[in-house]
């Protein structure tokens, strides 16, 4: 196996203003900031340059009451920290291994001793969206050196442990002899794509209050459907008022059967604290409006994400529907927790690590559970790892995609080069532009003019 070394880390960060609100659980925003790094990789006498993604959406990865723009900034700030860390990495073998190793040791001591200034730790799920930009763009540094695509890295030929190096056995799965690319299909050129109906959304004209932006793109539920041939929604909820919530479903699913979508799913943003909430209110849609009932395909995180605190029974939820971990599912373990709690599905995110993704898809499979892969609003080239990764993961229908909703503008350059990635139409998105090299980002051809790296590192 060649021995690889990394020369040198850079870190920017790129503004995202939205067009219209999004709003997370008791959170709304307005902007975001997107981390991008890139990683030199040596190899022997030869280098080359990995880059990846990830929006710094604190809302959803670090509720809190604290103020948002301070805790944006701790994450900014512990982003930098990772850029001098990394820098210092040599003589490993794949950045699977490597990751892993730094995931479950490095990254754990770095959160712990950083000082966010704001009187509480940095959770782990900030450290892992934090650090997933510098994992993605190793993965896609080691693919090009290899003259690969960063998928057919993923087997015996490339990787000298198996699965059951990282995997404990159980009674169902050993993991001996496996290796990620077992557990991964070949990726079809389009998939179907879901819009997120969020909970400030206008459905139709008559909500309209004359203050939507007038940019040319949609603004209403039924506007969206219409122009991007949309067949799948899936409906934000507060997760604290039933009737609300309840109404909402109804008002959408209505929408949904006049314009022929076929599918709903329902994302409760970790707010419900018992079992019974979401029972109720399925039970109600059930026996009031069964053709919607029957078209909401699975159920998003409705529990507080802290498992470990939280360790709530949700047999009965689904046993009702298909019930899916989200914020829940940090790395394999907790979705080995949930699993026996009664969770069905894991909605898998490049923005926890695509180490990590790879790692819990692989359990979730060898253990019969289903899989989706959700959107954390990934514009520019956040997007295609995001994309890949369904398309290879085998999700239960499609990919979530919404950042074409939220900032359609931040992406008109990656959009110029994968014009049907970055614009949803006869209800999917088209993976066919992309190249067969490392996430195949065809980053050289993107015109896009960077500011300044926030942080550079070398190796000494």
């Amino acid at each position: 196996m060649q021995k690889f070394t990394i020369e040198k880390v850079s870190l920017y960060i790129l503004p995202a203003p939205m067009r219209v609100p999004l709003r997370f659980g008791a959170q709304t925003l307005t902007q975001t900031k997107i981390a991008r790094v890139a990683v030199l990789l040596k190899s022997g006498a030869e280098i080359t340059m990995g880059w990846g993604e990830t929006p710094l959406s604190v809302g959803w990865f670090w509720p809190s009451k604290l103020d948002f723009e301070l805790r944006e900034k701790a994450m900014v700030a512990f982003c930098e920290k990772l850029c001098e860390r990394l820098c210092n990495w040599q003589d490993f073998e794949h950045p699977f291994e490597a990751s892993h190793e730094f995931i479950k040791k490095g990254l754990h001591e770095l959160s712990e001793v950083f000082d966010t200034g704001l009187g509480q730790p940095l959770p782990h799920l900030a450290s892992l969206v934090a650090y997933s930009a510098f994992d993605i763009a190793l993965y896609d540094a080691f693919a090009k050196a290899l003259g690969l695509s960063v998928f057919e890295c993923l087997s015996a030929k490339t990787m000298s442990k198996d699965l059951s190096a990282y995997l404990e056995a159980d009674n169902d799965h050993s993991f001996k002899g496996e290796y990620p690319c077992d557990f991964l299909q070949s990726a079809p050129k389009q998939l179907k794509v879901w819009h997120l109906v969020g909970g400030l959304d206008p459905l139709s004209d008559e909500e309209l209050k004359g203050d939507e932006p007038k940019d040319g793109y949609p603004v209403t539920l039924q506007q969206w459907i219409v122009r991007d041939g949309l067949t799948c929604l899936k409906i934000k909820l507060k997760g604290d008022q039933p009737e609300w919530d309840l109404k909402r479903i109804i008002a959408v699913g209505e929408i949904a059967l006049q314009h022929g979508v076929d599918w709903l799913s329902t994302d409760f943003n970790c707010v419900v604290t018992e079992a019974g909430y979401v029972n109720n209110i399925l039970d109600q849609l059930c026996a009031s409006h069964p053709k919607i009932y029957g078209m909401l395909l699975y159920v998003e995180q409705p529990f507080p994400y802290d498992i470990e605190k939280h360790p709530l029974d949700v047999h009965s939820c689904s046993a009702r529907k298909p019930l899916f971990m989200d914020e829940s599912a940090h790395d394999w373990t907790y979705v080995r927790m949930g699993y026996r709690l009664g969770w069905t599905g894991v909605a898998l995110k490049t923005c926890k690590t695509f180490t990590g993704a790879l790692l819990s898809l692989c359990w979730a499979k060898a253990h019969g559970m289903t899989l989706m892969v959700q959107d954390l609003t990934n514009p520019m080239l956040a997007q295609i790892p995001h994309v890949q990764s369904a398309a290879h993961a085998g999700t239960i229908m499609g990919v979530e995609s919404n950042g074409m909703q939220f900032y359609p503008e931040v992406s008109r350059q990656e959009a110029n080069i994968h014009p049907r990635l970055y614009t949803r139409k006869h209800g999917v998105l088209d993976l066919s532009s992309l190249s067969e090299l490392g996430f195949g980002y065809r980053e050289e051809e993107i015109a896009r003019v960077l500011p300044t790296a926030i942080c550079e590192a070398c190796r000494k």
